[in-house]
């Protein structure tokens, strides 16, 4: 295990990155190979079925039944759960000792539902916070309280 690695993910629904700090003289460094893009998929290839029908409960009538979930919403959280499998993993691996996260507040909603016990344990700090359209040099002001103390 890297024993002063802290891991940052900056995440919204649709896209995620994950830096490396590893103290003051280093700063924010992106991980090599793990920036996120979601595959824009159409609605109808994520609700490819008809909503179900369902019979009235006095009579003889039929209704159609609602989504339950828009694509937009199911699209986002399948991503999220992908992102949240790979932390599983690292954390597994001993990549990093420390997690901190950064995430629109329904994506942070959603990464804490799908993120191990394990990498929970980890999370030494949360942003309700959207950065994911910050550049990298100017992310350090928006973690100051949360990196110092690595």
């Amino acid at each position: 295990m890297k024993s002063s690695v802290t891991w940052v993910l900056i995440a919204d629904g649709a896209q995620a990155r994950i830096l490396e700090y590893s103290g003051p003289s280093t700063g924010l460094v992106q991980v090599e190979g793990l920036k996120f893009e979601d595959a824009r998929l159409r609605s109808g290839e994520i609700m490819a079925d008809k909503p179900g029908r369902s019979y009235s409960s006095v009579g003889y009538g039929r209704s159609g039944m609602e989504q339950r979930t828009g694509p937009r919403d199911y699209r986002e959280t399948e991503f999220l759960r992908s992102v949240a499998d790979l932390l599983n993993r690292k954390c597994l691996e001993g990549a990093f000792r420390k997690l901190v996260i950064a995430a629109a507040p329904q994506a942070l909603g959603d990464l804490r539902r799908f993120l191990s016990p394990a990498t929970m344990e980890k999370v030494t700090a949360e942003i309700a916070k959207d950065l994911t359209t910050v550049p990298i040099l100017q992310l350090g002001k928006h973690f100051e309280g949360a990196l110092v103390l690595q």
